[in-house]
């Protein structure tokens, strides 16, 4: 892999990781921050799953969309098929709750959506090679 590639694809993987923390970490302590907290677990499986498409040289259009994205890595690895579900239960958290008018989520809700997401990252980071990981 030439090295600009490389970068893109451990930067994308960056990103994930920088991700799931971000939402662990705005869902702690005495002030939790729901609404962003979980905006950060769609980004973070987002990021991971473009990561892989530029690993397998596949471009993407810009979306937010996971189910498209997860349906364009299918070709590549064919397991991409069961995260589907958990695609289309993250994909709304990119818009859901960063307007005015949404209710926070429950804690439980960011709950179940940190795991999906920590899901695609870990799903994605065990079918690269160790260099490509960040």
């Amino acid at each position: 892999m030439d090295e600009a590639k490389h970068e893109l694809v451990t930067g994308w993987l960056s990103k994930a990781r920088h991700d799931l923390a971000s939402a662990r970490k705005l869902a702690e302590g005495d002030e939790p921050i729901f609404d962003t907290a979980i905006y950060h677990c769609q980004q973070a499986a987002e990021k991971a799953l473009k990561g892989y498409l530029v690993h397998c040289d596949q471009p993407f259009n810009k979306t937010h969309d996971l189910n498209v994205l997860v349906k364009a890595a299918m070709p590549f690895q064919a397991r991409f098929s069961d995260l589907l579900d958990a695609a289309v239960e993250l994909t709304p958290y990119a818009t859901e709750y960063r307007y005015p008018g949404a209710e926070d989520p429950e804690p439980e809700e960011f709950e179940q959506a940190f795991r999906r997401a920590q899901l695609f990252l870990e799903f994605v980071l065990s079918l690269l090679p160790s260099v490509d990981r960040p």
